[in-house]
């Protein structure tokens, strides 16, 4: 435990809900609930408005729609997403190198390490300008704990939400915790809070006051030390400014049991090129390919087969996961499938056979291309009166002639809440479709709330588009030419920022 709380914990607002509700400005201040849409989805992220009706995260669907039916609900966004938690944790590591994310809207970071005084007044000044600075950036809220240890700095910035600021000083940890549930405390789940109620401990004050000796016995050596110094407040986990990520794996829950085996089949096959598009984007390979799945009633089962090196080729990958799934009965019916590769690895083993392999492809590529060029100068050489005898070329297949291609023949699905741009009203996104209609809301972040139109579904002049940024990109200079009056200098009578608040910087925050 620190003398000071030097350890910061942010965790942004609601905060897939809260980018919807930034990026559509019709949105904002009602219900917004961000997940599956399917008869099996779950809930990702709910708007505060939409926690009033009772929706919280990983609840079902379906009981969300029933809970709170006016709400928007849109499918996620990561594209977006991934985008404001890139300037988010930019922000963080200004802070400190020791900058340890847990997940895209959460992270925790030692302000000692990056130079911070070690009093509360100063840890509290670079919290404020922390908040003010993620506004400024991407027009989010987010909450913050800071306290002497990773434990307290989370329950800290839980306590703040939403958009506050809380210090726990030290000194205070074991008043604070006492009336606490006892899943508060790291690595007690619902089999362990089971346990311990069993036993007549519901509050940490009961885990404190039960002892060391008497935790141990009910959990095991190890898992009841643990408990016993959370319960105390002394928690000593450093931050790590690396999470190294122990495997990197894909799943999807069908809305219908699957049943048919070829179905199966290339929904493994699907998986597992999902699960190599992200292993590149990390920038790794890995050498065990695992498979998961979930039969019609909730039994889970796993299956992996270890390369002899790692990999990142996805008919490697895919490959594997075919074998897998072949040695498991799915006839009954299927309800979830996934794919992962573990064992995970900066470098290939095959990188040294690929480029031999590829120099030969080459090789031959080449030799394919100095034939064609021999055939097609003896053809016109020849001319078509003097063609040898033989088959009748086919004739070129002209686009939107002849049979459409495999994509083209598939209907476009639009999805609730996904970007679009048309040709006539520019950017917006879908409210609705169906009966060969979808519904478009034209407006942008920084527009106020558009007009709503219909077309076709197949309608040539709407197609989906990339997400727009939360802020119009000139907002930064436009912030600073209003901060000067305009280009004719200060507004008469403009009195500059507050004594002792620089520009952006909250006025009050939560104590």
């Amino acid at each position: 435990m620190r003398g000071a709380p030097t350890i910061l914990h942010l965790d942004m607002d609601a905060f897939y809900a809260s980018a919807e509700q930034a990026a559509k400005p019709s949105l904002r201040g009602k219900p917004v609930i961000v997940g599956g849409l399917g008869p099996r989805g779950v809930v990702a992220t709910a708007s505060y408005e939409a926690r009033v009706f009772g929706v919280h995260s990983a609840m079902a669907m379906a009981q969300a729609r029933r809970l709170c039916p006016n709400a928007a609900f849109l499918i996620p966004r990561f594209a977006l997403y991934r985008k404001v938690s890139d300037a988010v944790m930019t922000l963080l590591h200004t802070l400190s190198p020791l900058v340890e994310p847990l997940s895209l809207d959460e992270a925790f970071v030692d302000l000692e390490a990056g130079g911070t005084e070690p009093t509360v007044e100063a840890a509290r000044a670079v919290a404020e300008r922390l908040r003010a600075d993620i506004k400024a950036v991407t027009g989010l809220t987010g909450s913050v704990g800071l306290a002497g240890s990773k434990m307290l700095a989370k329950i800290g910035s839980e306590q703040a939400k939403p958009d506050g600021l809380v210090v726990i000083e030290p000194g205070t940890e074991r008043e604070l915790l006492g009336p606490m549930s006892v899943r508060t405390l790291p690595g007690v789940g619902p089999a362990t809070a089971e346990t311990l109620r069993r036993a007549g401990i519901h509050t940490v004050a009961e885990t404190r006051e039960a002892g060391e000796a008497e935790l141990v016995r009910l959990l095991g050596r190890a898992h009841g030390a643990s408990l016993f110094l959370m319960a105390e407040g002394r928690d000593e986990r450093p931050v790590v400014a690396e999470r190294d990520a122990k495997s990197i794996s894909v799943e999807d829950t069908f809305d219908v049991d699957l049943t048919d085996r070829t179905r199966v089949q290339l929904e493994i096959a699907r998986l597992a090129d999902r699960c190599v598009r992200r292993l590149r984007e990390a920038g790794r390979s890995g050498r065990t390919v695992v498979i998961k799945v979930r039969r019609y009633d909730f039994s889970t089962l796993t299956r992996s087969e270890t390369l002899r090196g790692p990999t990142d080729d996805p008919a490697v990958v895919r490959e594997a996961a075919a074998r897998l799934i072949d040695g498991v009965e799915t006839t009954a019916g299927v309800r979830l499938l996934g794919v992962g590769v573990s064992g995970l690895a900066d470098f290939t083993q095959e990188d040294l056979f690929a480029q031999a392999a590829q120099a030969a492809q080459a090789a031959q590529a080449a030799q394919a291309a100095e034939a064609v060029q021999a055939a097609q100068a003896a053809h016109e050489a020849l001319g078509d009166a003097g063609r040898p005898p033989g088959p009748e070329r086919p004739e070129p297949v002209r686009e939107g002639a002849g049979e459409a291609s495999e994509d083209a023949e598939k209907p476009r699905r639009w999805l609730p809440g996904s970007d679009v741009r048309h040709a006539e009203y520019g950017a917006g996104w879908v409210q609705g479709s169906g009966v060969g209609r979808v519904t478009v809301r034209f407006e942008e972040p920084w527009s106020p709330p558009g007009r709503v139109r219909t077309f076709p579904v197949d309608d040539p002049a709407l197609q989906p588009a990339d997400p727009l940024p939360l802020l119009r990109p000139d907002a930064e200079a436009e912030a600073e030419a209003e901060e000067a009056g305009g280009p004719d200098g200060p507004t008469p009578g403009a009195s500059g920022p507050e004594p002792g608040r620089g520009p952006g910087q909250p006025v009050t925050s939560r104590p």
